[in-house]
Order: C-alpha cells, then structure tokens, then sequence
C-alpha cells in the first residue's frame, strides 16, 4: 500500500512522533539536519525544528544532539505517508518480521540512514542513525501500521 486510505478523512491514531539524531565533531550539522528534514514532504520543512543541546562524547568530543516531537496532524499524516512510500518492501517485511524489536509499549521505533537520507532514500539502519519513535494512541500497533502502509 502506497497511500493512505481517504487521507484526507483519516483520523490518524498517532499521538506524536519523536525524532532525534546525533551530530558528531567529523559531521557537518546542516547536512545531517537537511537529511533529517527530508524524512517530510518539501512543504512540510519549515515547520519542524530541532532543540539542540552539546554532549561530550567518551573521549571529550563535541557531540549535538537534536530532537524534536511532532504534534500536528497534517505533519503526521505527512511524515506517515512519506514513510509509507520511501520504505523499501524489504524494510517494511523486516519490521514486521520482527515486530518485537520495533514495537514496545505503544510506540513504533525506527532507525533510518541519515546517509540515505540525504539522498532521499528511507532505509533502516543500526549504526548512527536517525531515531523515530511514533507513539500511538491505540494498542493495536502491527494492525495500524499494515494499514498505513509501513507494514507489509
């Protein structure tokens, strides 16, 4: 599934997404945010922005990080469908796969490639990547996530 069902009509049982990633000293900050911006549909952009705060990392390093909870239901359903879309067929069959490593009291977790990212591309990734926590205001996480198109 591509699109969501009556989109415009669909009352999304989401609460809020949470993103969050980390900017190390060897990265340029602008270009990860630009990666995290594209996980939304170019008119949506300008609407969500990143509290920062600097960490030190083990050895001293200056480490960023950015965070921010989307609230808005059109930015929601934005962020949905652009997940729905750009998600390989193979991602989505791992997630539900192993829907036990992604789903955990409510919320969906997803680590996405801030590399791939940047080229438009939404891939899963352990290493680095960018966080997604979508909480859900209903319990029946796998059931809504087949329906809206992140899962097979």
């Amino acid at each position: 599934m591509n699109q969501l069902p009556d989109e415009h009509k669909l009352k999304l049982p989401v609460a809020y997404v949470d993103i969050r990633f980390s900017v190390h000293a060897t990265e340029d900050p602008e270009k990860i945010k630009k990666a995290a911006h594209s996980l939304f549909p170019a008119d949506h952009i300008t609407e969500v922005t990143f509290m920062e705060k600097v960490l030190r990392g083990y050895y001293g390093n200056r480490i960023v990080l950015f965070k921010t909870r989307i609230k808005d239901e059109e930015m929601i359903k934005a962020f949905v469908k652009k997940l729905s879309i750009c998600l390989s067929e193979q991602d989505k069959e791992r997630i539900f796969r192993e829907s036990n490593l992604f789903v955990e009291r409510g919320n969906l977790y997803l680590r996405l490639d801030k590399q791939a990212a940047l080229e438009g591309k939404l891939e899963l990734r352990k290493d680095d990547p960018i966080h997604i926590r979508i909480h859900f205001k209903k319990k029946k996480i796998i059931e809504i996530c087949r329906e809206l198109g992140i899962m097979p």
